[in-house]
């Protein structure tokens, strides 16, 4: 069976998806999306990923918590940057970060996390290094931005996958 369907969660996503997109679950639609999952399952397995490894599960919903708690305050921060109506771009500027995070899936859910928090994005990781380019746009004080990835995020990432 694991020939057939190598992702089943990742096959069932899929056909939930297609589903929910064109609002039907007729017979063409279910078959049609059922083939595209099987075919999506067997195009992950040719790319052979590495299977993730958690070693602190509970650290995972923590982590989960406090990152929509700081989307909510960043959002609120560049709303307030936004209406202040100063002159755009000020304190905007990139930063540079050593990481200790060497796990592939820890480096893409912070560059995830990162990204999807308002006013912050990853633009580059130097991967020999150990070097992450970061955007901010309101940069005052890059010690206090390089504490709060690495005590915020990468430590608790870490926690999860290494």
């Amino acid at each position: 069976m694991n020939w057939l369907l190598p992702y089943p969660l990742l096959s069932a996503a899929l056909l939930v998806l297609w589903l929910l997109l064109n609002q039907s679950v007729s017979a063409g639609h279910i078959i049609l999306g059922g083939v595209l999952a099987v075919l999506a399952s067997w195009a992950m397995a040719t790319l052979r990923p590495e299977k993730p490894r958690f070693r602190r599960p509970g650290a995972i919903l923590r982590l989960a918590g406090m990152v929509l708690i700081d989307i909510l305050r960043s959002n609120l921060a560049v709303g307030r940057i936004i209406v202040r109506s100063r002159e755009p771009g000020v304190n905007a500027g990139f930063l540079t970060i050593p990481l200790a995070l060497r796990n592939r899936h820890g480096l893409a859910v912070l560059s995830v996390i990162i990204t999807s928090t308002p006013g912050t994005i990853w633009v580059d990781y130097d991967a020999a290094k150990g070097t992450l380019l970061l955007h901010v746009l309101d940069l005052v004080d890059e010690t206090a931005w390089t504490r709060l990835i690495k005590d915020r995020y990468e430590r608790r990432l870490m926690e999860v996958f290494e």
